[in-house]
């Protein structure tokens, strides 16, 4: 009987220590998909660039549409300017984690 137990018990730690391998490999970063660290950086680093838009005169936040991807930003959108278009890369270059800036803004 105490034996039974005993295998029940590990049998239930196997299972239990695959779930939880499975589970880290499902949020392991790829090359092609962030992990859960990765995309929760993004996320504030995205946030902080449209902050920055927002509060910057010459940026027209709602123009520009940011999207971050393991610390690359990527601009796009259509402005009214070449000055827009500019400040709006310094400005995103400026936030603490942005490792490039890649800008696609249009200039209408």
């Amino acid at each position: 009987m105490k034996f039974t137990r005993q295998v029940q018990i590990a049998i239930a730690q196997s299972v239990l220590a695959g779930s939880l391998l499975v589970s880290l490999a499902a949020c392991a970063p790829t090359a092609t998909r962030e992990g859960t660290g990765e995309y929760v950086d993004d996320s504030v680093i995205t946030t902080k660039v449209k902050a920055a838009f927002a509060a910057d005169p010459t940026v027209k936040a709602y123009q520009v549409k940011v999207e971050t991807f393991k610390g690359t930003v990527q601009l796009s959108g259509f402005v009214d300017s070449r000055q827009a278009s500019d400040r709006a890369t310094q400005l995103a270059r400026d936030i603490k984690g942005v490792t490039s800036v890649k800008n696609d803004i249009v200039v209408k």
